[in-house]
């Protein structure tokens, strides 16, 4: 089950590809490791498109076609040292989730700073099978839109200091108020 981002929609997402096209400017569009060379050759367009025309699950399908992951990934032992282990079956859902949900976020304020709303609002657009306890004590609290949108565009691929969205798969996202 995909994410329902409930102001994805004709007005919010030439936000998002101006967020996009400021990321790649920049050359902060993130590269998630896990995608191959093939990839990383397709994303930055697969991802324009999604936005454009599509959605998360869209994103996610075109990430699992002509060999775009890779199929394994070192990670790191506890003990020390690597181990290789395979890719996650939901790593493209977790990718295109994700990367859509920072960008619709970000194009979100954008909006809301052209429609001079002041805050947003997060709420939990994706069900999920264990909450986490930040995940909870975020719902339905407001955020400034001008201060969420300088956290998303400086913590690229990386945990928000506002902590928005809170780690992969958290189902949150944010609305209009």
């Amino acid at each position: 089950m995909s994410m329902n981002l409930e102001d994805f929609d004709g007005k919010t997402r030439p936000y998002m590809l101006k967020e996009v096209e400021q990321d790649v400017s920049n050359g902060k569009l993130y590269m998630s490791p896990r995608l191959s060379a093939v990839g990383r050759r397709d994303y930055e367009g697969l991802l324009r498109e999604a936005i454009e025309k599509h959605d998360i699950d869209w994103l996610a399908n075109e990430l699992r076609k002509q060999g775009r992951l890779n199929t394994t990934e070192e990670r790191r032992k506890r003990s020390g040292g690597t181990s290789t282990v395979k890719v996650r079956i939901d790593a493209p859902d977790m990718l295109a989730e994700g990367e859509i949900n920072r960008f619709y976020a970000r194009g979100l304020c954008l909006r809301a700073i052209k429609d001079g709303k002041p805050e947003v609002q997060v709420y939990r657009a994706k069900e999920v099978s264990k909450p986490r306890t930040a995940s909870i004590a975020l719902i339905d609290t407001k955020l400034a839109v001008a201060a969420l949108l300088e956290d998303l565009r400086e913590s690229i691929g990386v945990d928000t200091a506002l902590g928005l969205p809170p780690g992969p798969n958290s189902g949150i996202s944010v609305k209009l108020v």
